[in-house]
């Protein structure tokens, strides 16, 4: 049965629009508008990252065994879509879900900018996991 992946690419593309749109405008704006942006792109990218993992988890759970993956800590779920070739690198994942708990637990200006560069790399793993899940979503 194929799963609907659509949420994930809506707001993949989200996280793309606005880093693309934010690149272009940072130099011009002040720096409160740059933080602004900053943290739109920081939104996007916990809404793309939570939809990420979840997409892992679904489609790992309905092309492996339910047992492997029900109750797995987020590492060994990476780890999981690394054997299915879904991600290539368990430790930058890692470093994408510490960058997520940042923002639920601490948010200053110091921890912002750590976290925008955070969603600067994620945005390409993003795309191509997503480019990698779709063709063997069936």
């Amino acid at each position: 049965m194929k799963l609907d992946f659509s949420s994930l690419a809506q707001s993949v593309a989200a996280l793309r629009r606005c880093v693309d749109e934010t690149a272009v405008a940072l130099p011009d704006l002040s720096p409160v508008l740059r933080e602004t942006l900053k943290s739109g792109v920081i939104q996007h990218f916990e809404v793309a990252y939570e939809q990420c993992w979840k997409a892992m988890k679904r489609w790992l759970e309905q092309n492996g065994t339910r047992e492997q993956v029900d109750g797995v800590t987020r590492r060994e779920l990476f780890r999981l879509a690394a054997e299915h070739r879904l991600i290539a690198d368990v430790d930058l994942w890692m470093s994408f879900h510490q960058g997520r708990n940042e923002t639920s637990h601490t948010y200053d200006a110091s921890t912002a900018s750590e976290v925008y560069e955070i969603a600067l790399r994620f945005l390409p793993e993003s795309e191509r996991f997503l480019a990698d899940l779709l063709p063997r979503n069936d």
